[in-house]
C-alpha cells in the first residue's frame, strides 16, 4: 500500500496519506479540500544484501567459495 504525499491547492498544507485502491479521494486534513496536487517524492528501500566488504562472509578455506564455509559441496 503506497503512501502518498499531497499538497492542498486551497490552504497550502502538506500532508502523507496512505491510499489503498479501495480508498475514497483524498481530502486535506486542514480544510478538508479535494483540491489536492500529488508530490513528487523520494522513496526508501531496504536491502538485505551486505553493503561493506567486511559485512561478507570470510570465503571458504577448503575450496575458496566466495560464501564462506558450508556453501560448497565440501563441507
Amino acid at each position: 500500500m503506497p503512501i502518498f504525499e499531497y499538497e492542498c491547492a486551497a490552504c497550502g498544507q502538506e500532508f502523507e496519506k496512505l491510499v489503498r485502491q479501495s480508498s475514497p479521494a483524498p481530502h486535506c486534513p486542514q480544510c478538508d479540500s479535494t483540491d489536492l496536487r500529488k508530490k513528487l517524492s523520494a522513496f526508501n528501500a531496504a536491502s538485505a544484501a551486505p553493503t561493506r566488504r567486511s559485512d561478507l562472509p570470510a570465503p571458504c578455506g577448503s575450496c575458496g567459495h566466495p560464501d564462506g564455509p558450508g556453501a560448497c559441496h565440501l563441507h
